[in-house]
């Protein structure tokens, strides 16, 4: 396996790797998915010796104080296998001069966030009241308000 950073994506293998972990707000519009990737700060992705693409992970950042981690994805055929651990760490050492390097999961009572707080606990992330934070966030579903005649 090897990691890389990524600028050029293409959309049926992004199609394939979000499709696999179910994340339909991604999936729905591929072209907005590739937009979106391209307009991160950096993306790494993982791959095997093939050049199959096994995970990816995406940072939104200024690169001096704040590095926020978009998504960390990984094929569930891939899981366990040290794909994500790969992409964190890379991401860790890349912005480690950031003084806040964060990241938003599911609740851990649901069963994905359960594993995944597991996940990134084993990577020494604390929650945000850990660490005496508050995280917020407006409703996924609101009207879209841009002025888009300009």
């Amino acid at each position: 396996m090897f990691v890389a950073m990524e600028d050029v994506f293409d959309p049926a293998e992004m199609l394939e790797l979000y499709d696999s972990v179910g994340w339909e707000g991604y999936t729905r519009d591929v072209d907005r998915l590739c937009r979106g990737l391209a307009n991160s700060h950096l993306v790494v992705t993982a791959r095997d010796d093939s050049g199959k693409l096994l995970g990816l992970a995406r940072t939104i950042s200024d690169d001096e104080h704040v590095c926020y981690v978009q998504d960390v994805v990984v094929n569930p055929a891939h899981h366990r296998q040290g794909v994500g651990r790969a992409l964190v760490e890379h991401l860790m050492r890349r912005y480690s001069h950031c003084r806040f390097f964060l990241l938003s999961t599911d609740h851990e009572a649901t069963a994905e966030g359960e594993r995944n707080h597991a996940f990134y606990r084993s990577l020494g992330f604390l929650s945000y009241e850990e660490k005496e934070m508050a995280g917020f966030g407006l409703p996924r579903n609101r009207p879209d308000t841009r002025d888009t005649t300009s």
